[in-house]
């Protein structure tokens, strides 16, 4: 057994490393540069985090352009730039059957023209451009080989291959696995602008097309592989074409049957994948729209076998309080939607209940505060952390609305959310009803993450945060800008942060549909009471997904079955059953694997479900497990507290805890002695920084205090606080006034405005 000695020397070790010992539960801290702005990512391995942008004016260059994408190195905490060819910008992604990952779509190149009278750089769809290196990435499939080790060592194979692309252009589109490990794309923009619907739904109403609206949505599915059907590849969606425009970035999951779950606008369907039969869902009772530009936090909830691991969906946030016509058309919103209030309703789902009802929504607990753009992520103990967004407003950037014609003008510069929510939350769906939303101990960002802002669980359990970039281009709060483009990353360190991890071994590599058990242990010795620790020990997968504007494709948390064994030294051993022989429960490909011990996460390692193919997944009869087994020389399973204490007495949290302390106290010793000889009054110093501050507020017409005092929660003491009255939305129903003449589709990007009055980006 290891001595304290040895615990408090490794203890003060770890207090040394980089951002480890001294972050304490609750805690986001800063700890790096990703140099491209992280509008996507996704974990692929156990070492990195892959990053990518849209083409834009970022610092960092690669090949003698700007760069769209890096890698971070989840120990060194640093990113290395990597070359990507076709425009991601508003990218869908998804993993492999074998371990790689597919990214699909994206935007057409870009070109800067800094002639624009509205004093940003506009943006046009006309070739591969001469600034940004990219070429259209609409139809473009991106594969990746996730390789790890410094870039500078990899071979040709770890970079992407864009030999393969899809068959209709496609941006802002989703993608969800199938059980054989077939990709289903579903819908996406041709040009792209705020919500998926053409001006000339307003101003001729005689020629609304709502299939296509003038070319510009892509209402249909395809898949990848290609699947053949009578539509060369591509199949037709009156789902998405009655979902009336919001439709982009659908939320989309696999259930049990094989049927796919999509949600847009405040409809919900089950598809059929094989008949392209569509079955109705219903309505969200409160009218709120949880897809993009409302951008709830959507996520499916724990997989278990107390629910026979039946697929239940959470809903979290979004918006009602724009009507119909208020969200507009692709060039912008009808409205100032930063007027608007999020939602901080949340309602549950069961597409398809276990005992034949109808499915229904069920009422959920509201959220701490109300939140557009609030992502969730499932963390390792089966708890969801919500993070990043704000409450007043809604995803998207434009250049001016209705009222405001004139960027100069913009309250947020080009954002159109504010009163950003700083403090995460954490929800936990196994509490009772009025106790899942915890809040205490949780420390606040001092970081805005709004439109284009990222998270995702890494392999030892805390969560990056990073992204944000409410803007056409690269914007820098050097110029003023309230919501600049934000390279910095950040972790969060969950309530299990600090604790003695679980150390299993034996994990495995790979996992089948159903067949025999496999078995891991837990070294004796290394629990108080082994057989309290053993009861409350599970086995989980998770996908972190990938992750782009507040949602995660692919994103589930399974629990394996699994029953225990305590030896009488204290050793336990876990019968663990493969994974259930249904691969719609749990796609092939890639995924995490943990030994959770009352609530605290092992650090978790990449394996492979399935075959490793895109194919029919070989299923088995799960083998029967032994029963659980406790020993008589510990206390009954469940009497005690197994805490995370080794049986040495304190555990490797409170050394490490004590280390930091006293590293941190003589840091703060040395600090005092250095600012006694070297640093002026403190009153000195408040009154220069309230002086500059005033005076750059005086020549600042998009000034915020983004101090961490100075920001409001729920929502008080902001300028836009008025909550406005819930409006129905309708996925059909359209009843608008003509306004001013814009044909977006001809424009693609940059175009007249008000009978061109103004010159515009438009937004997205």
């Amino acid at each position: 057994m290891r001595t304290v000695a040895k615990l408090a020397s490794g203890a003060i070790a770890l207090a040394s490393a980089v951002g480890v010992a001294a972050q304490s539960a609750g805690d986001i801290t800063k700890v790096g540069s990703t140099q491209v702005s992280a509008m996507m990512m996704y974990v692929g391995n156990d070492e990195k985090v892959y990053i990518l942008d849209k083409a834009e004016n970022n610092a960092a260059q690669i090949n003698g352009h700007p760069a769209a994408a890096a890698v971070w190195d989840i120990k060194t905490n640093t990113a290395e730039l990597v070359e990507v060819s076709a425009n991601p910008f508003c990218a869908a992604g998804f993993f492999l059957p074998g371990g790689n990952w597919a990214t699909f779509g994206g935007n057409a190149p870009t070109t800067r023209d800094n002639t624009s009278i509205t004093g940003v750089n506009d943006w046009k769809g006309d070739g591969a451009s001469p600034d940004y290196g990219v070429v259209d990435g609409r139809k473009s499939i991106r594969l990746v080989k996730p390789c790890t080790g410094s870039v500078s060592s990899w071979g040709t194979e770890c970079f992407e291959d864009t030999s393969n692309t899809m068959t209709r252009l496609r941006w802002y589109a989703t993608a969800e696995a199938l059980g054989d490990g077939t990709i289903v794309i579903i819908g996406g923009m041709v040009w792209g602008g705020y919500i998926n619907r053409s001006d000339k739904w307003f101003t001729a109403p005689a020629e609304r097309d709502p299939v296509a609206q003038h070319k510009n949505a892509e209402n249909t599915l395809e898949f990848y592989p290609p699947r053949p059907t009578a539509g060369a590849g591509v199949v037709p969606s009156p789902f998405l074409v009655n979902a009336g425009g919001l439709n982009t970035y659908t939320h989309a999951f696999l259930m049990k049957s094989g049927k796919l779950f999509m949600n847009a606008n405040i409809s919900s369907i089950l598809l059929d994948t094989t008949t392209f039969v569509e079955t109705k869902l219903p309505d969200d009772p409160k009218k709120v729209v949880r897809v993009y530009p409302a951008s709830a936090g959507v996520a499916m909830l724990p997989l278990t076998p107390e629910n026979n691991w039946t697929p239940s969906i959470i809903f979290c946030g979004g918006t009602n309080s724009l009507s119909d016509e208020e969200w507009g058309s692709y060039h912008s919103p009808m409205s100032n939607p930063w007027e608007k209030r999020a939602s901080d309703d949340c309602q549950r789902l069961t597409p398809e209940p276990a005992d034949g009802s109808a499915a229904a929504y069920e009422q959920d607990d509201t959220m701490p505060d109300p939140r557009t753009m609030g992502q969730f992520v499932i963390l390792p103990d089966g708890t969801y952390l919500m993070v990043n967004g704000a409450r007043m407003g809604t995803a998207g950037y434009t250049t001016d609305t209705p009222t405001i014609q004139n960027l100069a003008q913009m309250p947020f510069y080009m954002s159109l959310a504010t009163d950003e929510v700083l403090t995460p939350a954490i929800y936990d769906p196994s509490k009772p009803k009025g106790q899942r939303w915890i809040t205490e101990g949780l420390k606040s960002s001092t970081i805005p993450r709004l439109y284009h802002s990222t998270a995702i669980l890494l392999p030892d359990g805390r969560v990056m945060v990073a992204g944000s970039n409410p803007g056409a281009d690269v914007s820098l709060k050097a110029d003023n800008i309230p919501y600049p483009t934000i390279y910095d990353a950040e972790y969060f360190y969950p309530p299990y942060w600090g604790k003695a991890r679980p150390e299993p071994q034996g994990l495995p590599k790979t996992l089948t549909y159903g067949g025999q058990y496999f078995q891991v242990t837990l070294a004796a010795g290394a629990y108080k009471s082994a057989n309290d620790a053993a009861s409350k020990t599970k086995v989980v997968l998770i996908r972190p997904g990938f992750t782009t504007h507040a949602m995660s494709m692919g994103q589930r948390y399974l629990q394996l079955n699994s029953t225990y064994q305590v030896a009488s030294d204290g050793k336990i051993t876990l019968s663990v059953s493969q994974v259930p022989a249904n691969a719609n429960i749990f796609t092939p490909g890639p995924a995490i694997i943990f030994v959770v011990v009352d609530g605290v996460p092992s650090i978790g390692t990449h394996l492979i479900v399935g075959s490793g193919k895109q194919e029919v997944q070989k299923t088995s009869t799960a083998t029967v497990l032994p029963a659980n087994a406790p020993s008589s020389k510990f206390s009954a399973a469940g009497s005690g507290s197994s805490d995370d204490d080794s049986k040495g007495g304190l555990s490797m949290g409170v050394y490490i805890a004590i280390a930091a302390a006293a590293v941190a106290i003589l840091a703060l010793i040395g600090f005092c002695l250095w600012r006694r000889r070297r640093s002026p009054s403190s009153e000195e110093t408040g009154a220069a920084v309230a002086a500059a501050g005033q005076a750059a507020r005086r020549n600042n017409p998009y000034a915020v205090n983004d101090t961490p005092a100075a920001q409001p929660s729920n929502g008080g003491g902001h300028p836009y606080t008025a909550v406005s009255p819930n409006m129905a939305q309708s996925s059909s129903n359209f009843n608008l006034p003509a306004t001013a003449n814009y044909d977006y589709e001809k424009a693609a990007g940059a175009a007249p405005y008000s009978q061109g009055q103004y010159a515009s980006q438009g937004g997205y």
